[in-house]
């Protein structure tokens, strides 16, 4: 069912300074930074030879980026992202096996443009996990 690693993503408190040191420090191709208001965040991707790595700040105070800075303010691992051919088939051999899907369980357009599901960290060893369908 799964694909590869999609990305692995990093709370920032601040986007700014989190982009510099991977663009300007380690010499990494970062995208330009872009607002998904449905998602509460903003994002910023480090374009690597095999995946990505997502750096996300929160936008507005509603934001599930702001509560996980309150426990980490510095920042952290928030998930890891796999692709999936099918979506809708992935989230229903995952429930029925019990895994928990958040919000609605509907899939949500993601930063790629292309469907994604949350899953519940509690099912997948303290690890929230992202699919995204490719």
């Amino acid at each position: 069912m799964l694909g590869r690693v999609n990305h692995i993503a990093i709370a920032v408190p601040d986007l700014t300074a989190a982009t510099a040191i991977y663009r300007d420090t380690l010499g990494a191709r970062v995208s330009q930074a872009q607002a998904l208001p449905e998602h509460g965040v903003t994002v910023v991707f480090v374009e690597l030879p095999n995946t990505k790595v997502e750096l996300l700040e929160p936008l507005g105070e509603n934001s599930p980026i702001a509560a996980f800075l309150v426990k980490s303010p510095l920042g952290g691992m928030h998930h890891i992202c796999y692709e999936v051919d099918d979506i809708i088939a992935a989230r229903e051999r995952l429930k029925a096996g019990g895994a928990r899907v958040l919000g609605d369980g509907e899939p949500r357009i993601g930063a790629h443009g292309k469907p994604v599901l949350f899953l519940h960290p509690k099912d997948f060893n303290g690890t929230l996990v992202e699919l995204e369908q490719v």
